[in-house]
């Protein structure tokens, strides 16, 4: 992604967030936190960007808060030096939703870029030990897979090195999983190269989402997170 064009998602995101954090209720009993990057985050009404996160509380009642701090081209470093983490939390999370490994991913030369096999999973080992010295309970997500297909119409695993990590440190930690990787990765392989391409937010976009799209991948996540956090299901909504 082009400089400018992160800069605009970032800052897209970040003033949404801060609307819907403003209109907080506070009374919730149950409080689940998302941490992540621009395929999770909040954005205008006006633009045709989604993330899956904008649409989770919709599943749930009043005694849930979804506190969405999800930022775009963050990673497991940036998020915390960005000083996101540590926002997070101050809010006093039940839960807390740990997506990473598309920024993560970038080249070597990047500031956010974190190899599969030695930073990004020691970085998530980090994330959980804090949260749950903070009293809550982390829940370890495989990134959303890239909508990227090779000649043969075959889906190319370009996240799969840190999907694998996030899945050793959740089995390593005893962390719940949502193994988004491998549900969109079926749905979008099902769908084949024409068909995803409609889940973009602007065409030739293998990674962000529109409303479809995004809503596509909140369904994929609630599938699983009610199992990975029994507390929720009893707050959850016929839709």
């Amino acid at each position: 992604m082009h400089h400018r064009a992160r800069l605009a998602v970032a800052l897209s995101c970040l003033l949404t967030t801060l609307t819907t954090t403003a209109r907080a209720d506070d009374t919730a009993a149950l409080r689940v936190v998302l941490c992540g990057d621009s395929t999770m985050c909040e954005y205008p009404p006006d633009t045709p960007d989604r993330g899956w996160g904008q649409y989770l509380q919709g599943y749930f009642d009043d005694g849930v808060l979804v506190i969405n701090l999800a930022r775009g081209g963050r990673s497991t470093k940036t998020f915390r030096t960005d000083g996101l983490w540590e926002k997070a939390l101050a809010t006093g999370p039940t839960f807390v939703l740990i997506q990473f490994g598309h920024n993560d991913s970038h080249s070597p030369d990047r500031p956010e870029s974190t190899d599969a096999a030695t930073e990004f999973p020691a970085n998530l080992r980090r994330y959980v030990s804090e949260a749950r010295a903070a009293g809550a309970t982390p829940i370890l997500l495989t990134p959303v897979v890239r909508r990227v297909f090779d000649a043969d119409g075959t889906l190319v695993g370009e996240l799969r090195p840190y999907a694998e990590a996030t899945r050793q440190v959740a089995a390593e930690m005893q962390v719940p999983l949502v193994d988004v990787q491998a549900s969109s990765k079926a749905l979008v392989e099902s769908l084949g190269p024409a068909a995803s391409a409609a889940m973009a937010n602007a065409p030739g976009d293998r990674t962000h989402f529109n409303e479809q799209g995004a809503k596509a991948m909140a369904e994929l996540v609630m599938r699983e997170l009610p199992a990975a956090a029994p507390p929720l299901e009893g707050h959850l909504v016929t839709r």
